[in-house]
């Protein structure tokens, strides 16, 4: 049974870019149909798990930096950060430091769309989900 959203209707925002790096719009809890989360920046009643225990999105020394992005930070990457990257470099083929200095080099709009690009379904041209090695559209596998 397949219990994803139709990705048609879910649009890549600058507010889908996680203070972490992360790209929420690829991400398995803001696209499925039950428990949705609603990304790090959205303020909603109701809280996943994961998003609620976020050490990184909590961290008060990031809150404080004008960009809200951990790059700013002077201790960037951090132990927490590394970890995050270590996990989803070897699980998902995704650098949340990576994303992090691109953003922080050519600006979130640019970035954006090269995850448009780089995450479009070879298949049906939809967004994949990094979590998942089929396509959440067409079913395509493309890892």
């Amino acid at each position: 049974m397949n219990t994803q959203k139709n990705t048609n209707s879910k649009a890549m925002k600058t507010t889908l870019i996680a203070p972490c790096g992360m790209n929420c719009r690829l991400c398995i809890g803001y696209i499925r149909e039950k428990n949705t989360c609603p990304g790090c920046y959205m303020v909603d009643a109701y809280k996943t798990k994961t998003r609620a225990g976020c050490i990184i999105r909590m961290c008060e020394k990031r809150k404080q930096l004008k960009s809200k992005f951990c790059y700013d930070c002077d201790t960037f990457p951090c132990a927490r950060m590394k970890s995050l990257d270590k996990r989803y470099s070897t699980k998902y083929s995704m650098s949340m430091i990576e994303n992090q200095e691109y953003i922080k080099e050519h600006g979130i709009r640019k970035f954006i769309q090269k995850e448009k690009e780089k995450w479009a379904c070879p298949e049906c041209g939809q967004l994949l989900s990094v979590h998942r090695d089929n396509c959440p559209s067409c079913n395509h596998k493309w890892r």
